[in-house]
């Protein structure tokens, strides 16, 4: 067997293609992002939030079962398959979107989006961790998300725009045919698989093995269990969000070149943030990067209950895409250090199987509350929710290992050293970006 060397220097050229596949997968949500509620809206004439966000709802069931399912085939069928299937599974969706006659047409877009979305981005992000080791899971974790998000908010930013000049239907989504042909093509001819990374970490790991994945996974593992139910609220919050805010918009007059701009900053700034906040997970200590994220994001909602001006729109949706930056590498490294390299895929699809079925809580729970008792409610609700998630990840999750750093005695400057609860281990510096 061919020896390999994990860390991101070593791997640089695999790593840099899978970021480069990773944002063409990021690309194909985001052409739904900023106009698919108004397609509802303004051409199959739904008027309940609920059926108009139907979509999300079945984006995110399908895309977290495909998750799971990801998590046990990467280990059977490899890496690399997975993706290529993924992308496979993309090919229907632009040509669905730009020639549904009717909703039920959207609705199985976004089947074949869900299934693309869940093998394929599951398929980079685990590659990615089997190409880095330990040390640098954090800022690996970052660079992917970033790709990834930054993708979403250009290709939303991009299919609002080319809306706004040539219609809903079909232009904006003929960027959709080019993202999937350089996906397809990229993967299978360019990205090769990373089992035996696999295998030379688990030489040398002394984590142990996880005795009940899913149940570890789920809830009963402190670090674990804080993390998948922060992540199902993190994207209860975003399934609001891509559903809702647009609509939000819309009641306050403004155009969808405007719509576009505002709902692109906050993916933005959340995928421009990883590049930082991903180092920052490798350094300071999980648990304080993951409250402050998750509270940030569940202050911003519910200030969006105030805003009315395109520049305080600008301002919410910039801090809420620091705070989803904040949280979304955390919770993949916070994972991987967790889980053993055997585990480790396995562990990732039931994480991301509870976190995507936020996106589906989200949208049923907001297109409910909003019919009933209006947007703003809706708003208001899932706003705490997000506090209250933020709390219980204060109180239940342990810091993390090694020299990891608190936030808050890096803030004051404080040298002296500190304990980290479950390790034990004493911190010896606060000099978080020297790697």
């Amino acid at each position: 067997m061919e020896q390999v060397k994990l860390g991101l220097r070593e791997n640089w050229k695999q790593f840099g293609l899978l970021v480069v596949i990773n944002g063409f997968v990021g690309g194909m949500v985001g052409l739904e992002r900023s106009i698919l509620p108004q397609i509802a809206e303004k051409e199959f004439a739904l008027a309940a939030k609920t059926a108009i966000l139907s979509f999300i709802i079945v984006f995110g069931i399908v895309k977290a079962f495909s998750n799971y399912f990801a998590g046990s085939l990467a280990n059977r069928f490899g890496r690399k398959n997975l993706l290529v299937f993924g992308w496979i599974m993309a090919i229907p969706i632009p040509f669905l979107l730009m020639f549904a006659p009717n909703w039920n047409w959207v609705i199985l877009a976004n089947v074949f989006l869900g299934i693309n979305q869940g093998l394929a981005w599951s398929s980079t992000v685990v590659m990615k961790i089997d190409l880095v080791g330990e040390k640098q899971r954090g800022l690996a974790m970052g660079i992917n998300e970033s790709a990834g998000y930054l993708s979403v908010a250009l290709f939303a930013f991009l299919s609002g725009y080319i809306a706004n000049q040539y219609g809903l239907r079909p232009y904006p989504f003929y960027l959709g045919i080019v993202l999937v042909i350089l996906g397809l093509l990229g993967s299978y001819f360019f990205i090769k698989d990373t089992r035996q990374h696999v295998t030379q970490e688990e030489q040398t790991s002394r984590i142990p093995r996880l005795k009940q994945i899913f149940q570890d996974t789920t809830w009963k593992n402190r670090n674990l269990g804080s993390v998948t139910q922060a992540g199902l609220i993190n994207n209860l919050n975003d399934g609001m969000m891509w559903g809702i805010f647009p609509i939000l918009l819309a009641s306050k007059d403004f155009e969808l070149k405007e719509i576009g701009i505002i709902t692109a900053i906050y993916p933005a700034v959340w995928g421009l943030g990883q590049l930082l906040t991903g180092k920052m997970s490798d350094k300071f200590c999980k648990k304080d990067m993951l409250f402050v994220g998750m509270l940030l994001q569940g202050i911003a909602l519910i200030l969006l209950i105030w805003a009315e001006t395109i520049g305080q729109f600008m301002g919410i949706s910039a801090l809420l895409g620091w705070g989803t930056a904040m949280v979304y590498p955390t919770f993949l490294a916070t994972l991987a250090e967790n889980t053993h390299p055997l585990d480790r895929a396995k562990s990732m699809g039931i994480f991301r199987l509870w976190r995507d079925l936020g996106y589906a809580i989200g949208a049923l729970m907001t297109g409910i509350l909003a019919d009933y008792f209006g947007i703003l409610s809706a708003i208001i609700f899932i706003g705490i929710l997000t506090c209250m998630s933020a709390l219980l990840i204060k109180i239940r999750m342990r810091c993390g290992e090694g020299d990891s750093v608190k936030i808050w005695d890096w803030l004051i400057g404080k040298k002296a050293t500190s304990t980290c609860t479950n390790s034990h281990s004493m911190v010896q510096s606060t000099e978080w970006m020297i790697s």
